[in-house]
């Protein structure tokens, strides 16, 4: 019972962000198509919460485990309560899907009913249906002579029942949705859409022409799709590509149903796909959520923000395009993606272009599909005749398949492609270069909070750290000496590193905070994370809430953690900022006995968030900012401009919900200010004031 008390359960504060994405797609101070680009999202990541969270609860369940969860709760518990708030989540999906169609018509994008068209928009609708629809589709009937189709992971489809005209017989067809067949379909040249689905039923007869329609309703499926593999396979890959083929196949977890499909064809439904009615879901207007940004994608672009374009640092424009020069005048944070992520592009191809470069190790866990210029850089430094190394995680789930592909290209061209190992993901974001200049061999290293892909770098804020210091290029080496030749060192400089101490270290610093409160001395933690799972750090955090420490976290996501309760926790706030970017860095702050924000406070970025499995199953890495004009920008801009978001944060109580924070006369939003705001990485050499901007704490 205490548990329930101290503890969050991670898969329902999940579903709490998910009703934070949805509040954005509600939101009518945002343009119209982002909202329905939330409305998108929230649909996926629901989607996905089912696929791998409640997937592997179903299994657990199935299995009869019987393990705990950090709340106190035993799996069939987790499960009973996920589904219930999930399906209360899809209905407020409807229901915002509903209220969006109104307000997308007042904004001159109609969703149509076919009976809204007119004569040459059905003529034209027609001629697409015969050409581009027809062709792609298979219907199935449903008898003793033809087996209930297979249904692939999220698959759609309708199912109908008919009459033949001459010998009445009723039959009852499936037709799955093929997959690259849109969901929706953008009339002629205009402003209005109509799902897929309903042109199909409205011209049935060109399919069945001998039957006359009775009635259809749609569903939809999701299918476990983690992937599990022996600790014994002998190739990665080769294991990889074997449960890739089997994903499209895994169990059932969820169906999804039409609220107005007949009883008939829905008990069928449930009969050949053998699922238990409480894991049925009826949604009233749409199933696949996630297919609304397919109306995003084709309307008019006035209805989104105004294009946004990242800045490039004066720093580098002042070192003459030289990122080396750069670097070696002082430590570099780049600031995404309000400054550009071609920083870190440039920085590579420079480094595959220079003669005095002999060496490039880089780390790869998501990257671009397409235009790859991190993936080319590469090679271009193979083919130079450098010692290129690609540390490559295969298991970035979703992903696996591009990184498979990503890694014949590179050893086809000459990288040396070394693989996570079985037991340990590589996630930690690093870029080593190793160059030979007068004094001898200087190391060059890249940071990040986030991954090596140009596309998400344009949506994501995270942070570049560039350095050539020389204590922390040594971490650094050792680092890609243990995850590629598991050659641990005894000790680290600077870098706190999983599996080996990066846990282990946190708690020491919170723990330092404790004894300077105790002695009387400033005590003060600001985390910025996307998740607060650990129960370790949970536990010494509500620690030093109880010895008096200020506690500020940041937490977009997932937090187990529970603020506000009185002799726990109550010296603990958490928000969670949800807006036009996707918070991603992850930053962490000690006051070391001065009142925050001080240029004596020791301050980290990390690729980790507070989760056993960064702690325990990842290589990461945690990297003090050492430089004072990197820490001021992290901690007195960053961090502040966060923590006095009053636009887009939300404010975490102790049950676990989560409410808008109020704005008042002076609203600030984190993302404007840094879009609107001059580049925060400074000047290097240039003679104008390089001092960071700075905001006030206020009421914090």
């Amino acid at each position: 019972m205490l548990d329930k008390i101290k503890y969050i359960n991670r898969e329902l504060s999940w579903l709490e962000f998910n009703l934070r994405v949805l509040a954005e797609a509600e939101n009518t101070e945002i343009p119209i198509l982002e909202r329905l680009n939330f409305l998108s999202i929230s649909g996926s990541n629901l989607d996905e919460f089912f696929m791998v969270r409640v997937a592997g609860i179903k299994g657990q369940v199935d299995s009869e485990i019987f393990t705990q969860t950090i709340d106190g709760l035993m799996p069939k518990q987790v499960l009973n309560e996920v589904i219930k708030k999930s399906k209360l989540l899809k209905k407020k999906q409807n229901e915002c899907w509903a209220n969006i169609l109104k307000d997308l018509g007042k904004n001159g994008i109609k969703v149509c009913e076919t009976s809204q068209l007119n004569l040459n928009e059905k003529k034209w609708l027609k001629d697409y249906f015969i050409n581009e629809i027809f062709p792609l589709l298979t219907p199935v009937a449903i008898d003793f002579t033809h087996p209930f189709p297979f249904v692939p992971n999220l698959g759609l489809s309708i199912v109908l029942k008919l009459k033949n005209k001459k010998s009445k017989k009723l039959i009852r067809v499936v037709i799955p949705f093929p997959k690259g067949l849109k969901k929706f379909i953008k009339v002629k040249a205009i402003d209005k859409f109509i799902a897929t689905e309903k042109v199909i039923i409205f011209y049935i007869n060109q399919l069945f022409p001998h039957y006359s329609f009775i009635s259809h309703g749609s569903f939809r499926l999701i299918r476990d799709s983690d992937i599990e593999f022996s600790d014994e396979a002998e190739d990665l890959v080769t294991t990889f590509e074997n449960q890739l083929r089997k994903r499209r196949y895994g169990r059932e977890v969820l169906l999804e149903m039409s609220k107005t499909i007949p009883k008939d064809l829905k008990n069928m439904i449930m009969n050949f796909l053998d699922i238990n009615r409480n894991n049925v879901i009826f949604s009233e207007y749409i199933l696949d959520i996630s297919s609304v940004n397919q109306i995003t994608v084709q309307a008019n672009k006035r209805l989104r923000w105004r294009k946004f374009k990242p800045r490039f640092p004066e720093r580098i424009k002042d070192a003459n395009d030289n990122y080396f020069a750069a670097i070696r005048y002082k430590d570099m944070i780049i600031h995404h993606p309000y400054e550009s992520f071609d920083v870190v592009v440039k920085f590579l191809r420079q480094a595959a272009r220079d003669k005095k470069v002999l060496v490039i190790k880089q780390t790869i866990y998501r990257t671009a599909k397409e235009n790859n210029e991190i993936i080319e850089a590469l090679v271009e430094a193979a083919e130079e005749g450098k010692s290129v190394t690609a540390l490559l995680e295969i298991k970035a789930r979703f992903d696996e398949e591009l990184n498979i592909k990503v890694a014949k290209y590179l050893k086809r061209y000459g990288v040396q492609v070394v693989y996570g190992s079985i037991d340990l993901k590589t996630h930690a974001k690093i870029s080593l270069v190793v160059r030979r200049e007068r004094k001898g061999l200087n190391t060059y290293v890249h940071f990040g909070t986030g991954n090596y892909h140009i596309n998400t770098a344009k949506i994501y804020t995270d942070l570049s750290l560039f350095t050539c210091d020389k204590e922390v290029a040594e971490d650094a080496q050792q680092f890609f000496n243990m995850a590629t030749g598991y050659a641990t060192p005894v000790k680290w400089k600077h870098l706190s590193v999983a599996p080996d101490n990066l846990r282990n270290d946190i708690l020491t610093l919170i723990e330092n905070e404790i004894s300077n409160k105790l002695i009387g001395k400033n005590s003060e933690i600001w985390f910025k994370c996307n998740a607060l799972i650990d129960e370790a750090v949970i536990n010494k955090l509500y620690k030093a809430s109880q010895k008096g420490v200020k506690v500020k976290l940041i937490v977009r996501g997932v937090c187990c953690l529970r603020p506000q309760i009185k002799g726990l926790s109550e010296n603990i706030s958490v928000r969670s900022i949800v807006g036009r970017f996707l918070e991603h860095s992850r930053v962490y702050c000690f006051s070391n006995g001065h009142n925050m924000p001080s240029s004596k406070a020791r301050v980290f970025i990390s690729s980790a968030d507070i989760m056993p499995r960064n702690f325990d199953r990842r290589y990461e890495v945690m990297v003090p900012i050492l430089n004072k004009t990197v820490h001021e920008q992290i901690l007195n801009q960053i961090m502040v401009a966060n923590l006095n978001d009053n636009t887009q944060a939300w404010e975490m109580q102790s049950s676990g919900e989560y409410i808008r924070v109020s704005k008042n006369k002076h609203s600030i939003s984190a993302h404007n200010y840094f879009m609107s705001n001059p580049s925060l990485s400074g000047r290097g050499k240039s003679k104008k004031n390089n001092k960071p901007q700075e905001i006030s704490l206020k009421n914090k």
